[in-house]
């Protein structure tokens, strides 16, 4: 099949287009190379590459051109905690997409997999003793600067135990790049409805792997402890080290996304994750061990728009797609730490 790939150049792209390739699929490559992400270093790509912005419409007919399917990962990516950020998220993460889909209409292209984000589900779900699985109240700055971490119950107030998020849980994006992701589903939805065309939107958790960008504003926080370790300095862990998160490898991320071509017509959403919630702590920890590191230190610090817990329930994409995560956390992190 012939496909698109736009932001095929970044992290997580590159890993896809090594996938649709050994799936012997022909690949076009539409990225921007963005400064802030390639840092104007020269980009080699064993694929036909196009260098230009989704949001150029020109650009983008040029890149359809004799396309079947299209995977759309090229975002702007990060917390977006300034409100100042807001514009740039929206205009190349939310525009962007509005002109992929309308060239995609004028193409005839009928088949979209889409880069989404746990982020969609804000906190996501946590279990109250009382009132069982609720959606938790904001955690207020009062309470992180108290390091009153755990999220509250919205109805008795208590401290929430983690849940397990699955696909049907409602949307509650708490920044701005998660309102942008959430908004690329929505604009997604509405042209698949209108053109009658086919959307699979994967839910990526915390991707880590070889090829991680570092010491920039989107680098995640596996990549922050190695750049730290690397350095010479202690890894430093937020809040008390507890926050819990679904670490997926990348290579498991990219399987993911081409059995994706596979799924049902329609609109549908797949949570991708390992299935193994791990602290951010018990990360830094193995981390430091596969580096020889010093013991990482838990601050206290935190960030707002930061969630205390996030973790995936991925058995719609084990049962409908066959998927199995193969790469263990070990493994993973033994080679990210010699990448």
């Amino acid at each position: 099949m012939r496909v698109l790939l736009t932001g095929g150049a970044g992290f997580i792209g590159r890993h896809v287009l090594a996938e649709l390739s050994a799936a012997g699929h022909d690949v076009r490559v539409l990225d921007s190379l963005r400064d802030d992400v390639h840092h104007r270093k020269p980009v080699s790509l064993p694929a036909e590459l196009v260098v230009g912005d989704v949001r150029d419409a020109d650009v983008v007919e040029r890149a359809l051109h004799g396309v079947d399917a299209v995977f759309h990962l090229a975002a702007k990516v990060g917390l977006g905690v300034d409100v100042a950020d807001l514009p740039d998220y929206a205009s190349s993460n939310d525009h962007g997409t509005a002109v992929l889909l309308a060239g995609m209409a004028r193409a005839g292209v009928g088949r979209l997999v889409l880069a989404s984000s746990m982020v969609v589900y804000g906190e996501g779900l946590g279990a109250c003793a009382e009132h069982g699985k609720v959606r938790p109240g904001p955690r207020l700055e009062t309470d992180l600067a108290a390091g009153r971490f755990e999220a509250p119950c919205p109805l008795c107030g208590r401290p929430l135990q983690p849940a397990l998020v699955d696909e049907e849980a409602a949307p509650d994006p708490r920044n701005a790049y998660a309102a942008s992701k959430l908004a690329q589903e929505h604009l997604a939805t509405s042209w698949a409805r209108t053109t009658g065309g086919a959307v699979t939107a994967l839910r990526y958790h915390n991707v880590y792997g070889p090829g991680m960008p570092r010491d920039t504003p989107y680098a995640g926080v596996a990549a922050i402890f190695i750049s730290a370790l690397r350095s010479g300095r202690v890894p430093q862990v937020f809040e008390d080290g507890r926050q819990l998160r679904d670490f997926v490898h990348v290579r498991d991320v990219a399987a993911a996304t081409v059995a994706a071509l596979n799924a049902s017509h329609g609109v549908r959403a797949y949570n991708v994750g390992s299935g193994t919630p791990r602290t951010v702590g018990e990360m830094a920890r193995a981390l430091s061990h596969a580096l020889d590191g010093p013991t990482p230190a838990v601050t206290g610090q935190y960030r707002l728009g930061d969630v205390r817990h996030i973790t995936a329930d991925s058995s719609r994409l084990r049962a409908e797609l066959s998927w199995t995560p193969r790469v263990a956390f070990n493994d993973g992190v033994a080679e990210l730490a010699r990448s």
